[in-house]
């Protein structure tokens, strides 16, 4: 579904009228109003539902943030019609809802590509290597940040921070790590994504989910493949080795 389409579709009311205590049925039913299909809105309805049990009892709220990752697991972004449907559910107003996804940069507000590649810039990357990654894939694709390609393949996103600088510089792949890279690394890489073909990250698991599988699992839904490649590396747990070397402890908690 089209942002346009979500947007000028009347059925996206419909659903944010549904009481978040009435009847399961009916939110699925409003869904498929908004335009999902049956089965996609029964799936969306049910998976819902195992995330709000995982909290007490007056803290559905809580059940937000891996809501949104559902609706990016089903739409490839948050869409308007998942926005409504989640609002409606846990008795929120969709401005609360778009609030939250908008506050977190991994919620996306437009569709993006089946793979999101996402460079880091910040300080550490960009004196390692980062900006001239970045000028790279942009002269590649074609694209901007916040960008995807016509095919529906490649998105970019110019990140702050990918949480990895002991292996910088890095690129990101529907949050899967790429350490070290380079120019021409990263370009090979988008290369062979553009061909279909399976790539594998550096850490984690054997080849990159799509960004859709890999929502699912930020959902808190499993995917079968936590043992699969590489964990930490050495540049991650050199420090613990020096430590475990020089008999450095954390200062023990005082007790009162």
């Amino acid at each position: 579904m089209s942002t346009t389409e979500n947007a000028v579709n009347p059925a996206v009311e419909t659903i944010a009228t549904v009481s978040a205590v009435g009847p399961v049925g009916t939110v699925a039913q409003a869904a498929v109003a908004a335009g999902y299909s049956a089965e996609v809105a029964q799936g969306l309805q049910v998976d819902i539902e195992r995330i709000i049990a995982r909290y007490p009892a007056g803290k559905e709220r809580s059940a937000l943030i891996p809501m949104l990752h559902l609706i990016q697991s089903v739409d490839g972004y948050v869409s308007p019609a998942g926005i409504a449907l989640c609002a409606a559910r846990l008795g929120l107003e969709r401005a609360e809802v778009s609030a939250v996804a908008t506050f977190y940069s991994q919620f996306r507000r437009h569709p993006v590509g089946t793979y999101h590649v996402g460079v880091c810039t910040n300080a550490l990357c960009a004196v390692m290597g980062g900006d001239e990654i970045w000028k790279a894939v942009t002269e590649h694709t074609g694209l901007g940040a916040e960008e995807t390609s016509e095919d529906g393949t490649i998105s970019l996103e110019r990140v702050e921070c990918n949480a990895a600088c002991d292996y910088a510089p890095v690129v990101m792949v529907n949050w899967e790590f790429f350490d070290n890279q380079t120019p021409d690394s990263a370009v090979a890489m988008i290369k062979a994504l553009e061909r279909g073909e399976d790539v594998a990250p550096t850490r984690g698991p054997e080849t990159v989910p799509t960004f859709r599988e890999n929502e699912r699992l930020l959902a808190g839904f499993e995917d079968g493949r936590t043992d699969e490649g590489r964990g930490p590396g050495e540049p991650t747990l050199r420090g613990l080795r020096i430590a475990r070397e020089q008999g450095w402890t954390a200062p023990k908690e005082e007790t009162k």
